[in-house]
């Protein structure tokens, strides 16, 4: 079921320090605060949005239900097994902000094969990020618009 406003799929993150994160969230990746559900130091729940798509946030516990199936990237090497993609107007503006904020750049800025300017960094606790201007949902230049 679509909805209206925004995306169906919203990806999940958690933070040891997620108010810290929740800010520096907004002020390195352009997000905005859309809840934040917390008593105290322990966040239960956030969302964040970006243009009509959003993140959920909450902080890292292992005592929890959802938590014990969750690892924090220092906690694996930093390895990832999935990441966040956001389509932005500007990735060279983006990825200034994102840099000037200390988001430590893993893939540099480029153009990209398949279309668009994107680059890939890692968020103050580690989470793999890829920002770029390739819109998925555009119609695909040249052939393959059919192919699976």
């Amino acid at each position: 079921m679509a909805t209206p406003t925004g995306s169906t799929v919203i990806p999940t993150l958690r933070y040891r320090d997620t108010h810290v994160a929740i800010d520096w969230l907004c002020n390195a990746f352009g997000f905005r605060r859309h809840a934040v559900y917390a008593d105290e130091d322990v966040v239960h729940h956030a969302q964040l949005v970006h243009g009509t798509g959003m993140i959920m946030l909450g902080s890292a516990d292992t005592a929890s239900d959802w938590g014990r199936f969750s690892a924090q990237p220092d906690e694996v090497g930093g390895r990832a097994t999935q990441a966040c993609c956001v389509v932005v107007d500007d990735a060279d503006a983006h990825y200034a902000t994102a840099k000037a904020a200390g988001a430590e750049i893993v893939l540099d800025i480029a153009d990209q094969d398949y279309g668009g300017r994107g680059y890939a960094c890692r968020d103050i606790e580690g989470h793999l990020w890829w920002f770029g201007t390739y819109d998925p949902w555009a119609p695909p230049l040249g052939d393959g618009a059919d192919k699976e």
